[in-house]
């Protein structure tokens, strides 16, 4: 084998590397959680944003007592199905159950690093 050639297939393979370790970690950045858990609150803002990838980003107040500031809880939505159940649930207090997916490579799978995987009106 000739040395250019031995350069162009160790440049392959390299590149095939950084492409293979960028895939994996991506996929693992987004199905493995930090953490989970449920938040409740009013959803007031929803909306689909971005050029090129298109994600639902949204605001809920929390308010912990009445008379206080609401704490505002920024959030993602992959889901079009829970996109919709949101949507229907605007201006009544839900219960929204998370997951929280650290280091998350692009803002393309989502603004923020916290996913809304349920919905449900609370009582």
């Amino acid at each position: 084998m000739s040395t250019k050639l031995k350069v162009v297939l160790a440049s392959l393979a390299l590149i095939v590397l950084i492409v293979g370790g960028f895939a994996a970690y991506t996929w693992s950045a987004l199905k493995i959680s930090y953490s989970s858990g449920d938040r409740s609150g009013y959803v007031q803002k929803l909306s689909k944003k971005g050029w090129v990838c298109k994600t639902w980003e949204g605001e809920m107040a929390m308010v912990s007592m009445p008379g206080t500031a609401p704490e505002i809880f920024h959030f993602s939505v992959r889901d079009e199905a829970v996109a919709a159940r949101i949507n229907q649930a605007l201006g009544k207090r839900v219960a929204i159950h998370y997951e929280q997916h650290k280091g998350v490579p692009t803002k393309c799978f989502g603004e923020s690093e916290y996913f809304i995987t349920d919905v449900r009106v609370a009582e």
